[in-house]
This record gives C-alpha cells, sequence and structure tokens, in this order.
C-alpha cells in the first residue's frame, strides 16, 4: 500500500480500519508532516520559504499569494488543497485525511481547527476512522478559535463568526454563529 492508495480510499469515504496496512501507510505519511511542520514552527521563516515548506508538506504547488503565519500543523498534509489569495493565520491546525479545500480570496482566523476524520462509535471498532471533506468555498472568513467538522461545506462569501462549531454545511452568502452554529443573517454588500 502506498500513498496513492491511501488517498483514494479516504476520498471515497471509506472507512480505514485500525489494523490494516492504509492505517499503517496514514501513519507513515503523518510522520512526514509532523517533520516539515516541525521546520515550519521552529524558527523564522521568509515568506517564500513557508510556501515551499507547505508545498512540501501538500505534495502541490502553492500560489504565490498565499499567507500563513506559523504555528500551523497539519498532522498529514497531503490532502490539503489551497486556492489562491488565501490567509491562513497563526495556531490553526488540519486533521486533512479526508481532505481539505480552501478557495480562493478566504481568511482563516487564529487558532481555526479543521477537522475531517470521526472515529467509529463501536468500542470494538474505536480506532476505525471515518473521513469526510471539508469545503471552504471562495472569498469566505472563517473567525478565530471556529471548529469545522467533517462533511462540512462553507458556501462561496459566508462569514463563521468566531468560536463557532460548525456541524453542518454553511450556504452561500450566510454568517453564522454559535455552537452549533446556525445562520443570523446574510451578507450584505
Amino acid at each position: 500500500m502506498e500513498l496513492d492508495d491511501l488517498l483514494t480510499a479516504l476520498n471515497s469515504g471509506a472507512p480505514i480500519r485500525s489494523d490494516s496496512p492504509l492505517h499503517r501507510v496514514m501513519h507513515r505519511v503523518s510522520q512526514d508532516a509532523l517533520r516539515i511542520t516541525g521546520e515550519l514552527n521552529g524558527g523564522y521563516h521568509e515568506p517564500e520559504r513557508v510556501r515551499a515548506l507547505l508545498a512540501e508538506l501538500t505534495g502541490r504547488p502553492v500560489d504565490d499569494s498565499v499567507t500563513v503565519f506559523p504555528p500551523f500543523s497539519a498532522d498529514f498534509g497531503k490532502n490539503i488543497t489551497l486556492g489562491a489569495r488565501v490567509f491562513i493565520n497563526s495556531g490553526c491546525r488540519f486533521q486533512d485525511q479526508g481532505g481539505i479545500v480552501i478557495g480562493d480570496d478566504c481568511l482563516i482566523g487564529h487558532n481555526a481547527v479543521l477537522a475531517t476524520l470521526n472515529h467509529d462509535l463501536a468500542p470494538s471498532r474505536r480506532g476505525d476512522m471515518l473521513p469526510a471533506p471539508i469545503v471552504i468555498g471562495r472569498n469566505v472568513w472563517i473567525g478565530s478559535n471556529v471548529t469545522v467538522l467533517p462533511g462540512v461545506t462553507i458556501g462561496d462569501n459566508a462569514v463563521v463568526a468566531a468560536a463557532s462549531v460548525v456541524t453542518k454545511s454553511v450556504p452561500e452568502n450566510a454568517v453564522v454563529v454559535g455552537s452549533p452554529a446556525r445562520v443570523v443573517r446574510s451578507v450584505c454588500d
């Protein structure tokens, strides 16, 4: 089993059994992510070096317009896609095994957590992982200390208020707040 096999399984939403070869691949890739984020967070780097480390982490090119303020952590790295002109503030944590896609012109506040894995509820299978992607549309603003849970899509132009917990998808142009996050109004231009 290799990374491509794991990504195929993760992106199909298939459970990753705790005792499987795919689980072992996930742990091996995670060690690489820990190494890269350790370097990223170990001291000051010019923005170009931060983007180079992000490209190494994700395994894909990162647009020159992307800005990330460390510390930043991702416990897998290879299932993150960043659009252009994305800004990720310090302290953000991405659990990206299930896939994280961030559209162009997004702002992500301090200490946001994007989590794409759940564990099986059955005690005998609690170590099994259930992936589901997070998709963030274009021009989305996610406030500080927000948590976004697996399987959530946040529509274009939406705003997620600080400290919200997003448990279900957010419509385009909506402002959501709370835990669980709920729509309180629309964005006005």
